[in-house]
């Protein structure tokens, strides 16, 4: 039998590294990052990524590995993290996969179908042929090479429409076919997961008491340092969180205390998000509830008896 995943997913200051830690230490496991920003090696302080500390206690990856000039896609890091999940598992240990980016877990537990990208050419004639046919006569068209695609997007969905046809005009293969052939989730019993979402109040506080603390701690070096590099705004971590804020104050923009409640706000944003998006997509997923992180052990260990000592 392979060893086992455990998956651990919650919002920005929920604990969750610190629960993967402690489940990694009871069970002899290695840590995979499932976080977009963590991935980065920038902002260390900002995403608050495991500490060097935390990161010598047990073996992680995906964490820090990846320059911020190099923007990850979703598909880019799930073939990273079978690598690394497929690593763990021959030396015969189990894996944490933890993070708060659902797209990453929604990927690894379903799979992510991946076209090649569609030429240019392609998505201009495909725009001009759905004004000149209209929707009805589009989706008829599209039918006639992808039946069930045409047959599950909704009415009037042009975007998904007109990707079905880029897909098929551009690679001779319907978009359902492509889909079909993904193979990169993981296999059903493989892997067991939850999901935390503590009160949002106490979410909150610890968000705003984090963020605060961070300012002790050399946060704003980070961001200057990280600012420095003048990258692009539209790569990944330059929309880090509480990143705009801090180097407005550095340029002059705003106070800190004016930055900080900012940056503060836009966490608390942030974690709302995440808490709505896992309650629709893992709505099946255990949730623990508590903050603490004694009562979180206690409610895991609850789920998974075997592990009590």
């Amino acid at each position: 039998m392979a060893p086992r995943i455990w998956l651990i997913a919650g919002p920005t200051a929920s604990g969750k590294s610190a629960l993967a830690l402690r489940l990694a230490e009871a069970t002899g496991a290695e840590i995979v990052g499932a976080d977009s920003m963590q991935l980065y090696a920038d902002l260390r302080q900002l995403t608050a990524r495991p500490s060097p500390k935390d990161e010598a206690r047990r073996p992680h990856h995906l964490f820090g590995t990846v320059d911020a000039a190099d923007a990850w896609s979703v598909g880019r890091w799930l073939r990273a993290a079978h690598e690394a999940l497929a690593a763990i598992a021959a030396r015969g240990r189990p894996a944490v996969v933890v993070g708060g980016t659902g797209l990453y877990f929604r990927a690894l537990t379903r799979g992510l179908a991946e076209a090649p990208e569609i030429p240019p050419e392609v998505r201009r004639q495909t725009a001009a042929d759905y004004d000149a046919l209209g929707h009805d006569a589009f989706r008829d068209r599209l039918a006639g090479a992808d039946r069930a695609a045409a047959a599950r997007i909704e009415v009037n969905d042009r975007q998904r429409l007109s990707r079905a046809w880029e897909v098929f005009a551009a690679t001779g293969r319907p978009l359902t076919a492509w889909q079909a052939d993904n193979a990169l989730a993981l296999p059903a019993g493989a892997w067991s997961a939850i999901a935390l979402e503590p009160p949002r109040e106490a979410l909150y506080a610890r968000c705003d008491a984090r963020l605060a603390a961070m300012l002790e701690t050399g946060v704003l070096d980070e961001v200057a340092a990280f600012a420095a590099r003048g990258l692009d705004p539209a790569l990944p971590l330059m929309k880090a969180v509480g990143f705009r804020e801090l180097a407005a104050h550095l340029r002059g923009e705003a106070s800190l205390l004016d930055a900080l409640a900012a940056a503060q706000q836009q966490t608390r944003n942030y974690a709302k998000r995440q808490t709505t998006w896992m309650r629709g997509q893992m709505a099946g997923w255990p949730r623990l509830t508590e903050i603490d992180p004694e009562g979180q052990w206690g409610q895991f260990l609850a789920l998974n008896p075997a592990l009590t000592p």
